[in-house]
């Protein structure tokens, strides 16, 4: 299946949650079937509601019957994903 490649914003706290949830969710409506590719490596200031935030999308496209994989994690996320035990299921397809 096809790829098709997001970008995180730059900031990603429980502030931009939704408005970013929304913004990337109207996105992806329009992505044809695949695999959704987040690209984070422009991520320089987040808490754990971004891990919320991917989480919902990773939701959101697998009732579409489409596939999430984040990309370019920065090490503090990625720690935070280790902590809570969620980075598997955001690196997977």
């Amino acid at each position: 299946m096809p790829e098709h490649t997001m970008a995180l914003p730059e900031r990603l706290t429980l502030e931009e949650a939704v408005p970013t949830l929304q913004r990337l969710d109207g996105q992806l409506a329009h992505q044809p079937d695949g695999t959704v590719v987040l690209d984070a490596t422009s991520l320089r200031e987040f808490d754990s509601s971004a891990l919320a935030v991917l989480l919902e999308l990773r939701r959101r496209l697998q009732t579409r019957g489409k596939g999430l994989r984040v990309e370019g994690w920065p090490p503090r996320l990625q720690d935070l994903a280790g902590l809570y035990g969620v980075q598997e299921l955001l690196a997977s397809t």
